[in-house]
């Protein structure tokens, strides 16, 4: 069975020989912690074996509510934030959007996200591009009052009835919401809308192999069925590898020997745009998952190269307090010959019978050396292709890695206290009952 692949030796010179090796039993701790459920915030990790014991009727539903969101709608829009959509639109920019048009591209629901952002123009931007557009809406979030997304559901869904009438909308509507309880669960009973589970065990930065993520994947016509087998073989190797061997250990082994040495920043890079929302979902999930207690790696994420044209001097020659995590591609899914010209004026025709897949990878292989010349560790992630199988790896082994991460750190990686203090400010000074300033 074929893996992702962790490549750290761009990272050596910055640790003593023996030091991974000396690591090992703080490592191996951790993944207990993690596999035998023995850690804080061990209620929540139903996503550990969730690409093994997934419900396998809810997956059917699944997939046939998305065949039936394909035949009747040119869009799906998605209301949801954080995990509530990260981890789709993740999917959906790297296997889906922005694809060359041609047969495959025929018949496809685009997707379409609302719901995590407060913008009257993004909204109002949204509504335009419906104009003329059959669609339906997937809500998601457990309680239905988180106020991004629940704003964002009571505009769209009076858009969706006066464009189809009450009844026909209805059927246009799926929530994937808490099995028993919340605002959004009693609305949908109320009103009739079709409903998914989200596990009461899964946290939402974990919930892309859940019906949070799959029914939007599968309405994009994205293989579903081959994300979970990628992430069930890296569970498989995630869980069963000796430390040497295990991808997902020892990426969460040499970051955090790393930020031991000072590196608190970690930086996910990229040189295919479209794995920008693979960085946005990582940030999400990292910065839950370890920002706490005074404690926790900052991530943020660069764009390659063209990045490198505005935050490329302080990578190079800034504080050092940084290392990046390079996600590598080895095959780029489209070949495109370069040429030379009668006239040279651009100097480029050194580059003739090369393709430009062979100068990007040239661009990142210069960068890395550079920047690992300039004092910044780098770290690499490797995956084969552009794929469902392989996405559904690289879910599960960062998923994983966080977790051991964590328990590395002496914090619970499965709460965030933090994230709800903003929000009493906000209501007070909306009004909301309740709330005072």
């Amino acid at each position: 069975m074929r893996t992702l692949e962790f490549n750290y030796e761009y990272a050596m010179n910055f640790l003593d020989s023996d030091e991974l090796a000396c690591f090992g039993p703080t490592v191996r701790n951790a993944r207990n912690l993690l596999v035998n459920r023995e850690g804080e915030g061990s209620d929540y990790l139903g996503w550990l074996d969730l690409p093994e014991n997934y419900n396998k009727a809810e997956f059917a539903a699944i997939k046939e509510a998305a065949e039936k969101i394909r035949k009747d709608s040119d869009v799906l829009l998605v209301i949801g934030i954080g995990g509530s959509y990260l981890g789709a639109r993740a999917a959906y920019e790297l296997l889906a959007a922005n694809r060359p048009e041609g047969p495959d591209r025929e018949g496809k629901t685009e997707l379409y996200f609302a719901g995590n952002n407060l913008s009257s123009l993004y909204i109002e931007n949204i509504k335009s591009k419906l104009a003329g557009k059959d669609f339906s809406i997937n809500v998601i979030s457990k309680s239905g009052t988180t106020t991004e997304p629940a704003v964002a559901f009571r505009i769209f869904k009076e858009l969706l009835v006066e464009k189809y009438g009450a009844d026909e909308a209805k059927g246009r509507i799926y929530c994937t919401t808490d099995r028993k309880r919340g605002a959004l669960k009693q609305m949908a009973d109320e009103e009739g809308y079709r409903t998914f589970v989200i596990p009461d065990d899964v946290g939402g930065r974990f919930s892309v192999l859940t019906p949070v993520g799959l029914l939007p994947i599968a309405a994009a016509g994205i293989d579903v069925d081959a994300l979970l087998r990628g992430a069930a073989d890296m569970r498989k190797t995630a869980l069963g590898a000796p430390l040497e061997e295990n991808p997902a250990l020892l990426y969460a082994a040499v970051r955090n020997l790393l930020h031991r040495k000072g590196k608190s920043v970690e930086i996910l890079v990229n040189y295919e745009p479209n794995m920008q929302y693979i960085a946005e979902w990582c940030k999400q999930l990292f910065a839950e998952s370890e920002g706490k207690s005074g404690k926790g790696i900052f991530p943020a994420s660069v764009n390659m190269t063209t990045d490198l044209h505005s935050l490329g001097q302080f990578i190079q020659d800034g504080s050092r307090i940084m290392f990046e995590t390079v996600f590598e591609i080895e095959e780029s899914g489209a070949e495109i010959m370069l040429k030379k010209e009668e006239k040279d004026l651009d100097g480029l025709n050194y580059l003739d019978g090369k393709t430009l897949d062979f100068v990007n990878r040239s661009a990142m292989k210069g960068t890395m050396k550079a920047h690992v010349e300039g004092g910044v560790p780098n770290l690499i992630v490797r995956m084969p292709e552009q794929s469902a199988y392989w996405l559904g790896q690289l879910f599960y082994f960062f998923e994983f890695a966080i977790g051991v991460s964590g328990y590395i750190s002496g914090i619970n990686p499965f709460n965030q206290p933090g994230v709800e203090m903003y929000k009493s400010n906000m209501f007070a000074l909306l009004g909301k009952p309740g709330y005072t300033d």
